[in-house]
């Protein structure tokens, strides 16, 4: 049981990113945005961030129980920042341009975290594949998006 009480704050950081889409919602801005015909249906990215952020949560959990403070482990601290200035990028400040920086930073840590959790903890290595997969599809959306809106964007 101590085993898996030790596994709640993993979970309480990844719903407190979580929420960060939350306050930051897409909202009339983006709806008006030029987007791609391949942009998902809204409906989409709940069940799917609610998916992903329980196995960022697992993955954090089995590297620090199985490396504690390791280089994995401060590679998911790093990716969890970015994952949660994402939303504020993109909606709070309305920065496509930043926000696109934001996603090819979490697309490179999560590349970095798969390669130096694959050895001592490959569970957490393989909980991030779908992750990168859908980082990298929204990294290819928000740069999409920033193309055709470039003339949106504050200097």
């Amino acid at each position: 049981m101590d085993n898996w009480l030790s596994f709640l704050p993993f979970l309480a950081i990844v719903v407190a990113v979580g929420l960060s889409g939350a306050i930051f919602q897409p909202g009339d801005w983006y709806r008006r945005l030029d987007r791609p015909s391949w942009t998902p249906p809204s409906w989409v990215f709940g069940p799917a961030w609610t998916a992903l952020y329980v196995m960022i949560a697992i993955a954090g959990w089995i590297v620090w129980r199985v490396e504690g403070f390791s280089f994995a482990f401060a590679i998911w601290s790093l990716n969890i920042v970015l994952n949660a200035a994402w939303s504020w990028l993109m909606f709070g400040k309305r920065r496509i341009d930043l926000a696109l920086a934001d996603a090819a930073a979490m697309l490179v840590t999560i590349i970095i975290f798969i390669a130096s959790a694959r050895q001592n903890t490959p569970a957490a290595a393989l909980l991030f594949i779908p992750y990168m997969l859908w980082v990298a599809f929204a990294t290819a959306l928000t740069f999409s998006i920033w193309q055709r809106n470039r003339h949106l964007q504050r200097t």
